[in-house]
């Protein structure tokens, strides 16, 4: 017979399967809604905003299985840190998924319309955000605390090709006013990929607490652009 130690061991490990199911989950629909919005596939796009309601539904479930865990071992000091982490993390992951249903919202209302231009910078900001996301995870079930310092420096990159998205796009806008209906589309676009870095940070700032109780906040500044006509 298991003891109660293990039993809470045992459990806990099947959550943190759980939070890296649905980042793999999360991660599948950003790489996607980026391939949909470069191929111009509207339906593509329509199914993906249907299937997010799978990322909802595993964010729920395990926000239940940690409230039960909790309530059943009424775990003390780091236990219950890594709880709060796996609610708080899960919770982060249905963000940034809601971030990639928005890239394929911005698809949508692009319609038919091809793109200013080949997509270039976007696609290395999604690739950007989501390396940093899997390494946030990996750190968490590993408890790196070094990896979860690390990581949230490198959203400097993330930035300044959000700044490249925006220097292009205003070219764009100066050769034709009319492009500023669909720059404004694509930079939204690139904004989500810049949100979706911002929650690793505070990914990598739950893991700092986990292991370590410090309470720590990294720099983020939230950029929210819009051309004029």
């Amino acid at each position: 017979m298991s003891s109660p130690r293990r039993t809470f061991e045992r459990e806990l490990q099947l959550l943190q399967d759980q939070v890296l199911i649905m980042g793999s989950m999360v991660k599948e629909a950003m790489m996607t809604s980026i391939d949909l919005l470069k191929r111009r596939d509207l339906e593509g796009a329509k199914r993906l905003i249907e299937h997010d309601i799978e990322i909802n539904t595993r964010r729920y479930a395990i926000e239940s299985q940690t409230l039960a865990l909790i309530a059943l071992h009424q775990p003390v000091a780091r236990d219950l840190r890594t709880l709060a982490a796996i609610l708080e993390i899960s919770t982060e992951l249905e963000r940034i998924g809601d971030y990639a249903k928005g890239i394929a919202k911005i698809n949508l209302l692009i319609g038919e319309k091809p793109l200013l231009k080949p997509l270039i910078d976007i696609p290395l900001m999604a690739q950007k955000a989501l390396d940093m996301l899997r390494r946030a995870l990996d750190a968490f079930v590993a408890q790196d605390v070094e990896a979860a310092r690390a990581i949230p420096a490198e959203d400097d990159e993330v930035d300044r090709l959000y700044e490249q998205v925006y220097n292009e796009l205003m070219i764009f806008i100066r050769a034709d006013p009319a492009n500023i209906e669909q720059a404004n589309y694509l930079l939204w676009a690139a904004h989500n990929l810049e949100r979706a870095a911002d929650r690793v940070a505070n990914i990598c700032e739950r893991i700092l607490f986990t292991v370590t109780g410090e309470l720590s906040e990294f720099d983020s500044e939230v950029k929210i652009r819009k051309f004029e006509s």
